[in-house]
């Protein structure tokens, strides 16, 4: 009986086989129907994921997507249809009235200085800090790191009343001065995420400088530094965002309307607006929105490297 043409005895001809199949077909890889059934099972788990991130990012857009509608529909509109999706008809004056209402361009010069001025102190002295953590040895580094970063875990509403009294000792009440000189001098996240980039860094950089007498300050200034310009910009746009979205501590410490930052003036805007014009509001909110949403979307790639390039480089 041929492999190749398989015959029952009364000469009908039978159905072929794998086996059979394999053998009289060369080069043919069988493949098992459970590998078939895995792979499909996988597609379909993949498409299932998609499904979901897909449905949570849609939930997670709708409410800006909708203070962005709602900022441009009139009064009228939002009386006799509050929930109306679309505007009709779209109209600008919201966001007039608004920027006219408050002073909101001297609260955007208050919040842009401030979060410039904690940006660049920031990265100066969490560079170093962490530069020095990672690269110098000297007695209880590592017992002073891991107590540095655990005051991370201390919520800062723990500390408002002791850090609003040694404000009070320094004179810094109802000033800038309050809110950019502890946020440039301490951020254990800044110091923790420099330390891990120093600590991807190869150490043969550092001992050429060394070989070709370059001290620690030499070594930092002009090998490390800017071998640290990818989290330097990652760690800009989380400090900056930061920064611009603090609240708490800029509400008990500044009591003059012309030294408010723009989650301040935010605020009071909603006290005198909330419950008469919806539309204002929401034009307030997107005007104190936008930039730093525009920032974040531009450095959203930069944060995400230098988070995937902290957890590589730890050690």
């Amino acid at each position: 009986m041929s492999l190749a043409n398989p015959r029952l005895v009364d000469g009908t001809q039978t159905p072929p086989t794998d086996s059979t199949v394999a053998l009289s077909a060369p080069g043919f890889e069988h493949r098992p129907t459970g590998a078939r059934t895995g792979k499909g099972g996988r597609r379909l788990g993949a498409t299932a994921l998609h499904v979901a991130l897909i449905v949570a990012g849609l939930a997670m857009v709708f409410p800006f997507v909708w203070m962005l509608l709602t900022s441009f529909k009139s009064l009228p509109q939002l009386l006799q249809d509050p929930l109306a999706f679309l505007p009709q008809p779209w109209t600008f004056d919201n966001y007039v009235e608004a920027w006219n209402a408050v002073p909101f361009g001297q609260a955007y010069v208050n919040s842009i200085y401030i979060a410039a001025l904690v940006v660049v102190g920031t990265l100066l002295t969490a560079s170093m800090a962490g530069y020095a953590f990672a690269r110098i040895r000297f007695r209880g580094s590592r017992v002073l790191f891991i107590v540095f970063l655990a005051t991370q875990m201390i919520p800062k509403q723990v500390t408002l009343i002791p850090f609003y009294i040694l404000m009070t000792q320094l004179g810094w009440v109802d000033s800038h001065l309050a809110l950019i000189v502890p946020g440039l001098l301490a951020n254990p996240f800044a110091v923790f995420l420099m330390r891990q980039f120093v600590l991807s860094l190869p150490k043969e950089l550092e001992e050429a400088a060394i070989v070709d007498g370059a001290g620690r300050w030499r070594i930092f200034w002009s090998v490390v530094l800017p071998n640290l310009k990818p989290g330097l910009a990652a760690l800009s746009i989380i400090v900056a965002l930061d920064v611009w979205n603090a609240f708490l501590f800029p509400l008990v410490l500044l009591n003059s309307p012309d030294l408010f930052t723009v989650p301040l003036l935010l605020s009071s805007f909603q006290g005198q607006f909330g419950s008469v014009n919806y539309g204002l509001v929401m034009a307030a909110s997107a005007i104190s929105t936008i930039p730093m949403l525009i920032v974040f979307v531009i450095g959203q790639r930069r944060i995400l490297n230098s988070m995937a390039a902290s957890g590589l480089g730890g050690r």
